[in-house]
């Protein structure tokens, strides 16, 4: 992990692949804990090292080697890290520098917003080697794209290119290789200056609105937005609109 002002830059690092194994879950969760106890932080950018592989997948060989059982805990293992990564407070970027299949097109999806590559490919072909995606593709994959271009890729293990990618709504935006730690960067930086009490709550509001019925999801948000507007934050970006000035967060 590094920082670029008030962005937290979380590499893995993995070579050839930057494959998940255990050792990669475990570094991923101590680097999200770090990130989360460090309030001087604004968002935060998730990558992969080099130019080819953002996560190519889950450490295959691990998983042989641990059975069924030790297979079933590491699947609930990434399952529960991807829902620590969606509760942060702080937003989260993935910049998908490559390949981004399987465990990482999950991880990946339980960022807030997707950078991607010219170059970067992603997919869930977990159909090829007779299994199924573990770390949430058949849930996510779903509310982000809908159900039909979820389950073509699903069922068939297509990889698709970003471009097609962007098209269908699974990432944010679309950059040339040269381009994409900037453009990460640019966009995190953007979150960062947000007011970060508005920022937790909405990505709250977005995440338990989307599993509720539309009057329940109106009173999350309603209970969300009272919460903020209480806050010095949102009587200072009020005086701040009024002055015509900059506003100063201090998330309280």
């Amino acid at each position: 992990m590094e920082r670029d002002g008030r962005v937290a830059w979380i590499t893995i690092d993995h070579p050839p692949a930057n494959s998940l194994s255990q050792l990669v879950l475990a570094g991923l969760r101590a680097a999200f804990t770090e990130v989360a106890n460090d309030n001087s932080l604004g968002a935060v950018v998730l990558t992969g090292a080099g130019d080819r592989f953002f996560v190519a997948g889950a450490d295959i060989k691990e998983f042989v080697s641990q059975g069924a059982d030790g297979t079933r805990s590491k699947i609930a293992d990434g399952q529960q890290l991807t829902l620590e990564m969606e509760a942060q407070r702080y937003p989260i970027v993935a910049a998908i520098n490559g390949f981004a299949l399987g465990g990482g097109l999950e991880l990946a999806m339980a960022c807030d917003l997707r950078v991607a590559s010219a170059t970067a490919k992603l997919g869930q072909p977990e159909i090829l080697l007779g299994i199924i995606p573990g770390w949430g593709g058949t849930q996510r994959l779903p509310r982000l794209v809908g159900r039909g271009r979820a389950l073509e890729l699903l069922l068939t293990g297509e990889q698709i290119d970003a471009e097609h990618a962007l098209e269908m709504g699974l990432v944010n935006q679309v950059v040339g290789p040269g381009e994409l730690r900037q453009a990460a960067q640019d966009l995190a930086t953007r979150l960062a200056e947000q007011a970060p009490l508005a920022l937790a709550a909405i990505k709250r509001a977005v995440g338990k609105g989307l599993d509720q019925p539309l009057h329940d999801g109106l009173e999350t948000e309603l209970g969300e937005f009272d919460a903020v507007f209480r806050s010095g934050d949102a009587k200072e970006g009020i005086s701040a609109f009024t002055q015509k000035r900059p506003a100063k967060w201090t998330g309280e």
